[in-house]
């Protein structure tokens, strides 16, 4: 979905522009994908499994672009994206189709900057313009720095999915299930 770029000042007083995630960025996604993925062990992906071509990764965002009931944005400072975020919709069925689901990731250069609350705001904004009135996520059960933002944002803790990670070192991890009615 396209939806109007907001700029918005952070806490070390530098703009960050908020803006639709498009093709012409497919290879700044793709670093940004392997870059983070190596930056935390919370996210679902590995560095190595990031394997888009700048082609299918284009494709994927021109995609998310026509899709009305999905939204991917990135936060660029500088000229340089600083983290994505995206909502879409849990299904098409009738009883779940007023939920969305989000997702979330800043280079750890931007932590603690006030982005990753500006974009769940924004998003939530947006899933309101959707029709959504439920927006989901999950998180590992550690990552106590994202649950606090989470909570921050408005979102309360649901359930918990026991073992939902494997770590390449065989660990099992949880997710907390978070949600926020909007």
């Amino acid at each position: 979905m396209l939806f109007p770029v907001r700029e918005v000042v952070l806490r070390d007083g530098r703009k960050c522009v908020l803006r639709p995630t498009g093709p012409e960025l497919a290879e700044d996604m793709i670093a940004y994908m392997k870059e983070t993925a190596a930056e935390t062990e919370y996210l679902l992906r590995y560095p190595d499994e990031v394997t888009y071509t700048p082609e299918a990764e284009r494709e994927i965002l021109a995609r998310m672009l026509d899709d009305p009931a999905s939204v991917m944005m990135a936060a660029v400072v500088g000229g340089k994206v600083a983290g994505n975020a995206s909502i879409s919709g849990i299904g098409a069925k009738r009883k779940i189709r007023h939920r969305c689901s989000l997702a979330i990731v800043l280079y750890r250069d931007y932590w603690d900057l006030g982005i990753g609350q500006a974009m769940i705001g924004y998003l939530a904004e947006l899933a309101k313009e959707i029709g959504y009135t439920q927006m989901d996520l999950e998180v590992a059960a550690e990552n106590e720095r994202a649950k606090a933002l989470y909570r921050k944002c408005g979102f309360t803790e649901s359930g918990r999915r026991y073992h939902a990670l494997r770590f390449d070192d065989g660990s099992l991890h949880d997710e907390i299930l978070m949600y926020k009615e909007l």
